[in-house]
Parts: structure tokens; sequence; C-alpha cells
């Protein structure tokens, strides 16, 4: 939690008490119901507890000599056996309804469907109906409880396992090698959603964050518009770009990254077809702008210690062209 104008409190953004979307509040019920059951037993066993010190304390008059021990109980032992069994039965069943009714829930003709695969240490996604390609910023439409447009994600990793959590939206999901699972989410609220991988998947797990933004039915369709047209540049006006194309299309980043519409195909690195367009780099610890963007490419170690992106040694006036290039990327 964090205090906000006037001595009040708000809810953190990856608060599970603050669910924006149908599975988060399937699981934000079973939490509470979870932590009223246990709040309810702490209550009970620390009453006896306390009633048992102050009720048997020893006191000065008392004898120094044992006293009697009783042995044997069948009616306690009988509770003490059978309600902490009958609890977790209730448990169970609760947790396993939540499970069944979110897995089990009938998926409409007008769902969204995203591949997300999990790379160290970034996002893929690949919208496969709409020919879409992008990295670490997922960008979803609000679902109107009337007309459910839900996004169901398709998860499986190209390395080792993470994990797809947004805490408002819903439970974990793992993404684990060679296994697709699959998850939905909701989001009824426009917004930018933040999550985390929540699967140690190595030196930079931490700052391998998750930016889900849910956008009006309007603004979606101009994102896929922008998305599935080539890139938007006009060089003419810019020699500094018309020279950083020319150095990036001649160095290694051509290997790991794709700029559709060019010689650059890589795949093993995110795709900066619409690199201008995010509001990050670096999924998502790092803010998109061009002294970012420069150091970035400078030396991606500085930023993220432990980046499978490797320092290309490029030289200032290098440096200063390709930026000029990359930040025309929209």
């Amino acid at each position: 939690m964090s205090r906000i104008a006037g001595g009040g409190f708000a809810l953190s953004q990856t608060s599970i008490f603050d669910p924006a979307a149908t599975p988060a509040r399937s699981a934000f019920g079973l939490s509470m119901l979870v932590l009223s059951v246990t709040l309810g037993i702490f209550l009970v066993v620390g009453s006896l507890l306390l009633y048992a010190v102050i009720r048997f304390r020893q006191r000065p008059t008392d004898s120094q000599r044992e006293p009697a021990q009783i042995y044997g109980s069948n009616q306690i032992e009988l509770s003490w056996t059978v309600i902490p069994i009958l609890i977790v039965v209730m448990l169970f069943l609760s947790t396993t309804r939540v499970i069944l009714e979110t897995e089990a829930a009938p998926k409409p003709a007008s769902a969204l469907d995203v591949t997300v695969i999990g790379h160290q240490f970034w996002w893929e996604y690949r919208y496969p109906k709409l020919g879409i390609v992008t990295a670490n910023e997922l960008h979803i439409p609000v679902s109107d409880p009337a007309k459910p447009t839900p996004t169901y994600l398709a998860l499986s990793s190209a390395d080792t396992d993470h994990s797809f959590w947004v805490p408002r939206l819903a439970g974990k999901t793992d993404l684990i090698p060679n296994r697709l699972n699959t998850m939905w989410i909701d989001p009824q609220a426009q917004g930018l959603y933040l999550g985390q991988c929540a699967q140690y998947c190595g030196t930079q797990h931490a700052k391998m964050l998750l930016r889900v933004y849910a956008q009006s039915p309007e603004d979606f369709a101009a994102w896929v518009k922008q998305q599935q047209g080539t890139v938007r540049q006009d060089l003419s006006a810019n020699p500094e770009a018309v020279e950083g194309q020319t150095v990036f299309m001649h160095s290694a980043c051509i290997n790991c990254h794709t700029v559709r519409g060019t010689v650059a195909n890589g795949r093993f690195g995110p795709d900066l077809t619409h690199l201008a367009s995010r509001d990050t780099i670096a999924s998502g610890p790092v803010q998109n702008t061009p002294e970012n963007l420069r150091q970035w490419v400078a030396d991606p170690n500085s930023m993220k210690p432990g980046v499978l992106m490797p320092s290309m040694h490029l030289n200032d006036h290098d440096l200063d062209v390709i930026t000029a290039y990359l930040t025309t990327l929209h």
C-alpha cells in the first residue's frame, strides 16, 4: 500500500486485493474465504492458550507437587481430528470449484487470441489472427460484461521456466519449455495493469516486468492498425536517421532483431518494428527516451546486469545515428 494525499492509503498496482477481471475476482473471493477460516482458527487457538496461561498460572499458595495428570479423552481427540479434516475438505472443494469455473469458462467467438513467449529476460507477444508481433507491452481491449471480449493467452517458453502474473487480472500461470499452458483475462476498466515474472528464471528475473494496457475498443483498433502497418518514418528530413538505418542494417543487430520491411529479420531478440511507440525498453524497468535508448545500445549490461544482449562496442557517432534511426520506428 502507498500513502496518498489527505493521509489515506491506496492499494498497490500489483495488489490482489483490488481485482479488475473475472479470474482475479474469483481468486480474491477464495483468498478472503481462506483468510477468514485461518483467522477464526487463530482467534480460537489464541483465546484458549491465553485462557490456559491465565487460569492455570502458578500461584504462591500452590503446592509444589505435580498436579494429577489426565490421560486420554475420546471426545477431545475426535474433535481435533474431525474438525481440521472438515476444514481442509471445505477449502479443497472451494479451491477446486474456483479452478474448474475459471478453466471451464466457455470461450466466446469474440475473444482475442495472443501467444505469449517468455525469454530471458523479456516477453514476446504474437497476435496470430491480426498479424502482429510485439514485445514487453501487451495491448488488449476492455471487456464489456454485456458483450464479453476476453483475451486468451497461450503461454510457452523459449528457454527456461517463466511465470505470467498480473495480480489484478488473474492468478499466475507458468510458461514451461515444450508445453503450452493457457489462461484468460477480461479487464472491464481501461488502464495499465502491472505484473511480474513470478518464476525465478535467471539473473534478471526481478526486471522481467509485465505491462498490460487495457484499451477502449476504439483505441485498441487504432493500435492494431498502427502495428499492422509497416514502419511510419520520414527519414528525408533527418540525415542522422538515414545514416543510422544504414549503420543498423550493416551491423550484427539484424541477426537478433526484426524491423519489418527491411533486411533485419532476426528472431532471437525483441521485434523492433514499432519500438518508438513503446513506453519502456528492457522489459519494463527503463523509460523509452532517446537518452536511455542510446545508453541501452551502448552498454545494456550497465542498465540491466546479466542481460543477454551484448554491447556492440559502437563509437559515439554510430551510437548517435542508430539512436536517431530507432526513434523513428513508430
